[in-house]
């Protein structure tokens, strides 16, 4: 009966591993920020297994964090928060700077570029399952290329 239990335990374990490996992350990153700046964005590349969406974001480093996107609206970009963002099965699904990405509003402390931030993502799929993701995303340089961690240019102006 032990072995049983035992066998149940670990196929029940391996179960909701499965469930958890739902949506794969790569590359996260957030924009380290000077000092006094109270918010910054956290960008990456998120994919699905099957549909689903994600539904919120948390972080200690931040008091608030909401799922936002920029889109233009009547010839003036705006940015606000949403729901939830759909990720298509299949279809990788990019958060970056202009676009969809996770805003951290009301920071605890300034985020220097190589600090690690903490993420948890939260993901929703059609039938109502949830899974949570603990991310650890590295911040950047404002300057650095959105497409590189690495690079920027020490003569450009902004």
């Amino acid at each position: 009966m032990k072995r049983f239990t035992l066998s149940m335990a670990v196929t029940l374990a391996l179960a909701s591993f499965s469930v958890s490996a739902q949506v794969t992350v790569s590359d996260p990153w957030v924009r380290a920020t000077v000092a006094q700046q109270k918010a910054t964005g956290a960008f990456m590349k998120l994919q699905a297994k099957q549909d689903a969406k994600l539904i919120s974001a948390k972080s200690p480093a931040a008091g608030i964090v909401e799922v936002h996107e920029m889109a233009m609206d009547g010839g003036v970009m705006k940015m606000r928060a949403i729901e939830g963002l759909a990720l298509p099965m299949g279809k990788a699904v990019e958060l970056k700077p202009g676009g969809y990405h996770v805003m951290l509003m009301d920071l605890k402390s300034q985020v220097k570029e190589g600090d690690a931030v903490p993420l948890t993502l939260t993901f929703e799929t059609k039938d109502g399952k949830r899974q949570t993701l603990e991310v650890k995303a590295p911040a950047r340089a404002m300057n650095t290329p959105a497409q590189s961690p690495h690079g920027g240019h020490s003569g450009m102006k902004h």
